[in-house]
């Protein structure tokens, strides 16, 4: 069984890219869970064609306690087993307390069968909190992916996230598996997330093109591949998922400095249009 987490900065595309690419790797015939780290609940959406699916949290807030993996666990595209963690009431307590909870009731129902395949966490992308750093602190997750773009934001968060990778690595055994370029059609992006991965010891496992049929397929409440499995953008989440299934490079990712990474923005032209974009 394959554990990965998939990072990355806040709207960058994390839920979207992860709910396509299981449903890849569904088509490949691989058994899948996806256990939705974010507050948010939006993890599953799209493999449910929208179901709400009741949290984890929300759960046991109403039932005192789960003994029923079918209360907190809905089949959706593919067979996919779909759980939201979900988070504490507004205002009160840590979101990231949330996954801790989740995964360890997953644990004692025995939702980590034999038979699975992988286990995909989507988490929100601060891993400077220890609830959203726990599928890589205590060693859940072995295979880490960072969701970015060509845009300044999203590449210092991905840094920054390598940052904590890096620093469980040798505790819990975690790896990097490489960036996931989600595109947003910024000027030399394909090279510039080449360098940026290539700097951090890693590689740019895919590119995934921006297409409108993303944002059709969301508006019906299914992944690309179910609502139009004949259009390209289709294909490219296939390829994205056969892409982590052959993949065979991990390693301790080597963040960078504070200066190198504003050179490199500032090879590819970023720091620049920042510039010429910023208003005082």
């Amino acid at each position: 069984m394959r554990q990965i987490a998939i990072y990355g900065k806040g709207g960058i595309g994390k839920s979207t890219t992860t709910q396509n690419l299981t449903a890849g790797l569904a088509e490949l015939g691989k058994n899948v869970m996806v256990v939705g780290c974010d507050p948010k609940a939006d993890s599953t959406r799209l493999l449910l064609n929208g179901l709400a699916q009741k949290t984890v949290l929300d759960t046991l807030r109403e039932e005192g306690e789960v003994d029923d993996l079918d209360l907190i666990m809905k089949r959706g595209f593919g067979g996919i087993r779909c759980v939201e963690s979900g988070g504490p009431e507004p205002g009160v307590g840590c979101a990231g307390r949330g996954i801790i909870t989740s995964i360890g009731m997953l644990e004692d129902l025995g939702a980590y069968t034999d038979d699975l395949d992988y286990v995909f966490y989507d988490v929100l992308g601060d891993v400077v909190c220890g609830g959203f750093a726990m599928p890589i602190r205590e060693g859940k997750a072995k295979e880490i992916y960072i969701v970015a773009s060509g845009e300044m934001m999203a590449l210092y968060a991905a840094n920054n996230i390598c940052k904590g990778i890096q620093k469980y690595a040798k505790q819990g055994g975690v790896r990097l598996g490489g960036i996931i370029c989600n595109s947003r059609n910024v000027d030399r992006e394909h090279d510039l997330l080449n360098a940026f991965a290539k700097e951090l010891g890693s590689q740019l496992i895919y590119f995934v093109p921006r297409d409108n049929e993303v944002q059709r397929a969301e508006i019906n409440r299914k992944t690309v591949i179910d609502h139009n499995p004949e259009h390209p953008q289709a294909r490219e989440y296939r390829h994205l998922a056969e892409a982590i299934e052959n993949n065979t490079q991990f390693v301790i990712p080597k963040p960078m400095t504070q200066e190198r990474l504003e050179e490199i923005l500032i090879e590819f032209g970023l720091m620049e249009n920042l510039k010429d974009n910023y208003v005082i």
